[in-house]
């Protein structure tokens, strides 16, 4: 028996950060924005697709000596185009989300994952993120678990800010670090062009810069309180207080793609551009085009840029391809929410 469950990408919309907390971590307010990208986990018995030894991307891992059945044996093989960059250990965070499972429903950590990668690594798409809630979907049904999404939700922000959205897609505004969500409703479909940039941008490095650049004065801080903020829409309380812009759910809300292109932000696009200089050449290129916006997705390095329909699509990614700017592009639409497949 197996159970395959396709994950989407996801961009941010727009991206507001709040300064550095005592214990390290940023508040955050931002619109999430699942699209049309997929990496594919399919999770067996761990016990029915032994390790093969000739395939550098396949590990495993037993435990124990449990009688055979009742043993944890979580093993791991990575395919696509974007394999080459994750570890096939227990250190994958697909795997930790089927060990994280396991110990919260009281059974043994029993799995073979295979997980077909067309989701860039580390480039602001939540390409882990999207693993790990296919794990965690993937093996609830295969186990017989029946837990609702909301009650894996609560495992899903153990493993990261970004996993609770990653098993529920479509859009929704994020706070907290991004774990604490609330559902949009978006009429129609939005069409985006995606532009990855080669090589890898660390979100902890970004941060850094973000701080860094602030410090120095050289990046914008998070909006003023009081002029964003939406009840339970907003991360944090006191003068720091960072939300999402009530226009911008308006936007959304009416499917006024031509206003929601205009009003799309990111705080931590500074930063990005700052560690990799390139992708300025990238977003110019874009909007040339004549997008109706265009940011860094997340702390990137890709690019998003919002297109008014799929012929515009095509434009922006001809006008990419012949600026000689980016490595890919991925013509995609949204919002979408992960299935069984």
């Amino acid at each position: 028996m197996h159970v395959t469950f396709r994950v989407p990408a996801k961009i941010n919309i727009v991206l507001s950060i709040g300064p550095l907390r005592p214990d390290g971590f940023h508040d955050l307010a931002t619109v999430f924005h699942a699209v049309s990208l997929y990496d594919n986990v399919t999770a067996r018995w761990g016990d029915e697709e032994p390790r093969n030894d000739d395939d550098p991307r396949s590990e495993d891992e037993a435990g124990g000596d449990a009688a055979p059945g009742d043993r944890d044996h979580v093993s791991l093989t990575l395919d696509g185009p974007y394999s080459g960059r994750l570890p096939a250990d227990g250190t994958n965070l697909a795997v930790r989300a089927v060990h994280t499972l396991a110990a919260a429903a009281g059974v043994p950590a029993r799995a073979h994952l295979r997980v077909t990668k067309a989701i860039p690594v580390a480039a602001g798409l939540a390409g882990g993120s999207a693993d790990a809630a296919g794990a965690l979907l993937a093996c609830n049904a295969l186990w017989g678990l029946g837990w609702t999404v909301e009650r894996l939700a609560g495992l899903a922000a153990t493993l990261g800010s970004d996993v609770p959205f990653s098993l529920v897609g479509g859009t929704a505004v994020g706070t907290g670090r991004g774990e604490k969500l609330d559902p949009l409703v978006v009429p129609g479909a939005l069409h985006w062009v995606l532009a990855v940039a080669d090589g890898e941008l660390s979100t902890p490095a970004v941060y850094r810069r973000l701080d860094e650049l602030r410090e120095a004065g050289a990046a914008a801080g998070p909006p003023a309180s009081g002029t964003l903020a939406l009840g339970s829409l907003a991360a944090g309380t006191g003068p720091d207080t960072v939300s999402v812009d009530a226009s911008v759910l308006g936007a959304l809300a009416a499917g006024d793609a031509s206003e929601v292109g205009r009003l799309m932000r990111n705080d931590m696009q500074a930063a990005a551009v700052d560690l990799r200089p390139s992708l300025a050449q990238t977003l110019s290129a874009g909007r040339e085009a004549g997008a109706l916006g265009g940011i860094v997705s997340g702390s990137g390095p890709t690019c998003v840029f919002l297109a008014q329909d799929a012929a515009h699509s095509r434009m922006i990614v001809q006008a990419l391809e012949d600026s000689g700017t980016c490595r890919a592009t991925e013509v995609v639409v949204g919002p979408v929410t992960p299935s069984q497949s």
